[in-house]
């Protein structure tokens, strides 16, 4: 029998859709698409305007929702890749481009997690506002495996 997983994912975007409409309805739509793809909706924070990273000019939309799945990471990943390529995106080029859709696995609660594709906690999640308030929105007790804070607090150090 498969061990259930709690993940928190984010999800960004800021490039139309031509059947879903703006970013924020592309998040939106995003949040459905991952319970149509099998992973339990646990909670969604609200949805944040922010501004690119990178050469990017176009402002985001993120979210970040909790789940749960009998997935482990990899094949998380692997179903997360997928939805963003039906979405739209195309993996090559330049990163922190333009993209119809940016789905990125946070944390989970197996704590830390390496491998050549996929690092847990992402690595960057502590220095992006628009992921870490969202997260400590709906998930404020979670706790980062590396610094032992919980979200709420990395948040309130921002």
């Amino acid at each position: 029998m498969s061990e259930t997983h709690h993940y928190l994912i984010a999800i960004g975007s800021n490039v139309r859709h031509p059947k879903v409409g703006n970013p924020r309805a592309v998040v939106r739509f995003t949040i459905a698409a991952l319970e149509d793809a099998g992973l339990y909706f646990e909670a969604a924070s609200s949805i944040v305007d922010s501004r690119p990273v990178g050469p990017s000019r176009r402002a985001y939309a993120n979210a970040v929702v909790r789940v749960k799945t009998d997935l482990e990471p990899e094949r998380l990943l692997r179903l997360l890749q997928d939805i963003e390529s039906s979405a739209g995106r195309v993996r090559r080029g330049q990163p922190w481009r333009a993209r119809v859709l940016d789905l990125d696995i946070i944390l989970w609660d197996g704590g830390a997690y390496s491998s050549p594709d996929l690092q847990i906690p992402h690595p960057l999640f502590r220095e992006r506002d628009f992921v870490l308030h969202p997260a400590a929105q709906i998930a404020p007790g979670w706790r980062d495996p590396v610094t032992g804070r919980t979200l709420r607090q990395l948040a309130a150090r921002r």
